[in-house]
């Protein structure tokens, strides 16, 4: 798949160590990278871009890790269905018969919260059928995607397509689809009155109120202004951020080829409102809003959660094209723990997310396997934190604010005096 070959002089990088151009021919393209960069973290730990090729780093994952079993994976959606099925029958049938109207809201929003969980796994599943890793048969996983992303408002087609080149070109300045960081010019331009840049002198540290508050709004709305905006995503001069949305067919994220598929995923999403809506005819308000409304509100939380905090560390790098390849981009994301909830309901899409960007068929059930071959194939190049989520969500919502770098490569770098501090 890959071969490896050194070509040009030796010279001296930008960190002043030892240097060499390396060419990189394979199925992703041909690159070519230097090799023994160095950068610093936010931090403040040496970082080195893998050196690896694309075979050496497969050649790791066992073989059978690749195989997908229709059977098994059925069995996965349909016990995630059975687990919010006998949620909901057991809820609404105890709840009410608590007399206390405090401790029954308490115990209605737990329950809403608490669903959310196996409505995500069910998200999770649908992501599998858009990378093609539910079965060996295109037109089942796109069916059971398709009905499975549009209950919960997610267009499936549209969102395949766009999180395909996502992974295509993860890490990626000037390619990447989504969760692309500002520039430091970029971020003194908004953080400037007139839009001009101005000096990171002149700006002033955020207030902690003003991050939770910047948060808040990103768990709960950011999923839905991503789908409607391409929020996060390469900018698009010129196009109004509307006619960006991930539910207009000729949005300049797709392609021409793609038109009837994102009709497609808009009808998906049609048919689903107008479930709800004989939800709510036949039920009610409050029936919906408890059952539907308000996990679907929580589901989206989870997935920003998620996937934010697989891109987006003190410790992750990204980088400019003439630095960019696959491999190095693959392993620009990171691997965490949730411990009960990811590996039960969210089917280890926290656990074995760097194996996933490597190699986005293999299933989720092969995950684990495949992720301690691809562990021991990458040695000190795999990324891992075990620190708590919360804990940092918190720190990468405070120091990840721009990237910055001299020589491709691009680390968090902020204004809230955590870490390494930026070059004016």
């Amino acid at each position: 798949m890959s071969a490896v070959t050194v070509t040009g002089s030796n010279k001296d990088n930008n960190e002043g160590g030892f240097s060499k151009t390396t060419t990189r021919k394979g199925n992703f393209g041909s690159f070519q990278t230097t090799s023994n960069l160095t950068a610093i973290d936010t931090n403040g730990k040496e970082f080195k871009p893998t050196d690896l090729s694309i075979k050496q780093i497969l050649d790791g994952i066992p073989p059978e890790c690749y195989e997908r079993r229709l059977v098994e994976s059925f069995y996965y959606v349909f016990r995630d269905i059975a687990v919010i099925g006998t949620m909901i029958y057991v809820a609404n049938t105890f709840i009410p018969l608590i007399p206390n109207q405090y401790l029954r809201g308490v115990a209605w929003l737990t329950y809403a919260i608490t669903l959310s969980l196996p409505y995500t796994g069910i998200w999770v599943m649908a992501h599998e059928c858009g990378h093609q890793a539910f079965s060996d048969y295109g037109v089942v996983n796109d069916t059971v995607g398709w009905f499975l992303h549009s209950y919960l408002l997610v267009p499936y087609f549209s969102w395949k397509y766009s999180h395909g080149k996502h992974h295509k070109a993860t890490g990626h300045m000037t390619r990447d689809m989504v969760f692309v960081p500002k520039t430091k010019e970029q971020f003194k331009k908004t953080r400037s009155e007139d839009g001009h840049s101005i000096s990171l002198s002149e700006i002033t540290a955020d207030a902690p109120i003003s991050t939770l508050i910047n948060l808040i709004k990103q768990q709960f709305g950011g999923w839905i202004w991503y789908l409607l905006t391409d929020v996060t995503g390469q900018p698009h001069p010129g196009v109004n951020q509307f006619l960006c949305s991930h539910f207009n067919p000729t949005s300049p994220i797709f392609e021409k080829r793609d038109y009837w598929f994102i009709v497609l995923s808009d009808i998906g999403i049609l048919t689903q409102l107008f479930v709800v809506y004989k939800w709510y005819q036949n039920l009610g308000f409050f029936n919906v809003f408890i059952n539907w409304f308000v996990p679907y509100i929580f589901t989206n939380h989870w997935l920003v959660f998620i996937t934010y905090l697989q891109h987006t560390d003190l410790a992750l790098p990204h980088y400019e094209a003439k630095e960019w390849n696959f491999a190095r981009g693959a392993g620009a994301t990171i691997d965490r723990d949730f411990g009960f909830i990811g590996k039960f309901f969210f089917h280890d899409i926290i656990e074995t997310h760097v194996l996933h960007h490597y190699v986005s068929r293999i299933p989720f059930y092969n995950g684990r396997k495949g992720t301690k071959g691809l562990k021991n194939a990458l040695g000190e190049d795999y990324m891992y934190s075990d620190e708590n989520m919360w804990v940092t969500l918190w720190k990468s919502a405070r120091a990840c604010q721009f990237v910055d770098g001299d020589n491709g490569v691009l680390m968090y770098r902020n204004v809230n005096n955590i870490g390494v501090k930026p070059k004016d």
